[in-house]
């Protein structure tokens, strides 16, 4: 697999020791697994029941406390990556969004304290949607909240909560803008948009088109998850921004996408996948995460489009 950014050396942290991954079957879930398995670590993963499991991958509930405490009494980890979540912003059912991402980490988080042995990072996923429509040509962690859905309020609210948990747990918050990667749900704007382009569809709909985004590649998340989980006396009680700095118009991913795939796609626009309160522009400033976790080398957006069109 092609190198996202250089945050490591060789050597294998994680040797010897074990990490839970929530949510290790979903699109992030296996670059992730992939990170901490070359650096040494055993990665078990949860997923929900009735999807299938095998011996490193278990049943669990994040709704329900005993599958959860369950879970982590069997596993006893070193550290913890927390990715299980309602991660599409227009989910149908806005209670299971705030069950799944609230009180299903409150769950975990209640079951990891609850253990003798305390792991040496707990990294949560929270997302950049918290920011919501901030008037400023780049967001840093200091950037006042503004949640403009209920995918971006139950995340702000599981920072909040976790922060009750601060004093018993050595907890890293994350913080990701937009990306994506090969294997991410169709749902999602850019895997739609290569999706349609792989078909040879001769046009497309899509809503509001003055819209800019900092997309990234998943790999350069994972790499980043890993490295925070290394540096986490450093990284610990602080949120971070994962992002790359550029923010890109949706007119430009469609030309990037016009030149791999060699012809031009007919744009469509469809009322119905214009949101209310869109948030027009998100970019983030990652210098936090440069300063403990070394120098982010980002890849190209194109490179990484390529990559899909080309899976």
């Amino acid at each position: 697999m092609e190198a996202a950014l250089q945050l490591l050396s060789p050597r294998r942290e994680g040797e010897g020791k074990t990490a839970l991954v929530t949510g290790l079957a979903g699109f992030t879930g296996r670059y992730v697994a992939d990170e901490l398995r070359a650096a040494g670590y055993r990665v078990v993963g949860t997923t929900m029941p009735g999807h299938g499991v095998s011996g490193d991958l278990l049943p669990a509930d994040l709704t329900d406390r005993a599958s959860i405490a369950a879970v982590v009494a069997q596993v006893q980890p070193d550290v913890v990556v927390h990715l299980a979540a309602i991660a599409f912003v227009a989910h149908a059912d806005v209670g299971q969004i705030y069950r799944v991402n609230v009180m299903g980490t409150r769950n975990l988080l209640e079951a990891l304290a609850a253990q003798a042995k305390k792991p040496s990072a707990v990294l949560l996923a929270s997302s950049a949607n918290i920011y919501g429509n901030a008037d400023l040509p780049m967001l840093d962690e200091g950037t006042p909240p503004a949640p403009a859905n209920d995918y971006a309020v139950s995340k702000l609210a599981m920072e909040h909560m976790a922060r009750l948990w601060m004093d018993k747990l050595p907890i890293i918050i994350t913080r990701p803008f937009n990306y994506t990667g090969v294997g991410q749900h169709e749902n999602f704007l850019l895997p739609k948009i290569v999706a349609h382009f792989r078909r040879k569809s001769p046009d497309i709909e899509l809503g509001n088109l003055h819209v800019w985004r900092d997309f990234s590649d998943v790999r350069m998340v994972a790499a980043s998850y890993r490295a925070l989980l290394d540096k986490a006396p450093v990284a610990m009680g602080q949120a971070f921004n994962i992002c790359s700095r550029t923010g890109y118009s949706l007119g430009e991913a469609l030309a990037m996408m016009n030149r791999i795939a060699g012809y031009e796609i007919e744009v469509r626009v469809n009322p119905a996948f214009v949101r209310a309160n869109e948030v027009v522009r998100l970019v983030g400033d990652n210098t936090r995460l440069a300063g403990v976790a070394g120098a982010i080398t980002p890849l190209p957006l194109e490179q990484t489009l390529r990559w899909m069109y080309e899976a």
